[in-house]
């Protein structure tokens, strides 16, 4: 890796506002842990963030990986919710072509009465994982119907009110459909996504939108623009809202925020490379396998990907945020903790994700 990590960025104001922050986990699976462990970690960082004031704490949807848990946010929500008392939980997303409208406005119904006002939907329209996975979950038909998503968007929204949705029927009648029997309050949906599709239907729909950059490496500011420019106030948001997600590291140094960082970078070079994937490798793994391996094109991966991460010491990240968000007119960043661990640290923790939020609220 170069001698220092991290996303450059122009001079930040001194006035500039620090954004708020909040969380995106996957619940990362390192070599030797079990998916219990895993979620054990994960679950101490989202007590952690609430303790700390972060704003939101949300799942992703993954499938069929060997290095993440995240397979069912609203699982992982409830417990969260159950662990925490003042920080938002939510998902980030649920990926809508892998399961029916109903099915998902009655889970987070559900949620928003175990935590009222303080759920989130997010939705977005990727797989989640490989073609072989997507056709299982889609075996159900019309679920993965991925042209119907802007009306499936629309039709959850509905079903989450307390007054419901009315399916006309053909023959003449109507009869409604409520996700719960007397909702009081309803999650805050948001559309998530990494192409001007998202941007435009998010746009067009009055919701709010965040762009995932913590894994696309362009468009951010077209989408951006494109959401804010094509913006339709609707009901529940009167103007555009959007933040941004990033990969983070923080630690004491630079040195060991460098190779906190190591193990998730090289599991991305073998994603985007389509190589056989595994557990999340701990840190002295990652640095004998990169070693070993002198490839010529995993490091080039790794050092084009790491250009647009923050990684550092607390304050050097804290700043870089700080710019980031001024830079693009957000006021919150959502932070992907990604620092790996050291073998010596036990398997039921995350010190290294633990210690990113901590350094970043200091």
């Amino acid at each position: 890796m170069p001698a220092h990590a991290g996303v450059l960025h122009p001079a930040m104001n001194a006035s500039a506002t620090p954004p708020a922050l909040s969380v995106l986990d996957l619940v990362p699976v390192r070599t030797g842990q079990t998916t219990a462990q895993a979620v054990t970690s994960s679950m101490a960082l989202a007590q952690r963030a609430d303790e700390l004031g972060l704003r939101r704490y949300w799942f992703a949807e993954h499938h069929n990986m060997p290095a993440v848990a995240s397979t069912s946010p609203p699982v992982l929500i409830a417990a969260a919710a159950s662990r925490t008392s003042r920080i938002r939980i939510g998902s980030g997303g649920v990926m809508l072509p892998n399961h029916a409208p109903l099915i998902v406005a009655e889970q987070f119904a559900a949620l928003e009465a175990i935590a009222p006002g303080r759920i989130d939907l997010g939705i977005g329209r990727a797989p989640g994982s490989d073609p072989v996975i997507t056709q299982l979950l889609r075996q159900s038909g019309t679920t993965g119907d991925v042209e119907r998503f802007p009306s499936h968007v629309q039709d959850i929204s509905l079903m989450l009110r307390a007054e419901g949705a009315g399916v006309q029927f053909t023959s003449g009648g109507e009869y409604t459909v409520r996700a719960t029997p007397a909702a009081s309050a309803s999650p805050e949906i948001w559309l998530l996504g990494s192409s001007d599709y998202s941007a435009q239907l998010a746009a067009s729909l009055g919701l709010p939108y965040v762009f995932a950059n913590h894994f696309a490496g362009t468009g951010l500011q077209r989408a951006l623009d494109l959401y804010r420019s094509g913006f339709q106030p609707s009901e529940a948001l009167p103007e555009p809202r959007t933040f941004l997600t990033a990969n983070v590291v923080a630690a004491p140094t630079d040195e060991e925020a460098q190779a906190r960082a190591l193990p998730q970078l090289r599991m991305m070079a073998r994603l985007r490379r389509n190589l056989p994937l595994g557990a999340l490798e701990t840190v002295e793994q990652a640095q004998r396998g990169l070693t070993a391996a002198a490839d010529a094109g995993e490091q080039t991966l790794i050092d084009g990907m790491v250009s647009n991460w923050f990684v550092g010491s607390g304050e050097e990240v804290q700043a870089s945020l700080t710019a980031f968000a001024a830079a693009h007119d957000v006021d919150e960043i959502m932070l992907s903790p990604v620092a790996g661990s050291f073998d010596s640290e036990p398997l039921d923790a995350t010190p290294g994700r633990v210690q990113t939020l901590e350094l970043l609220l200091s």
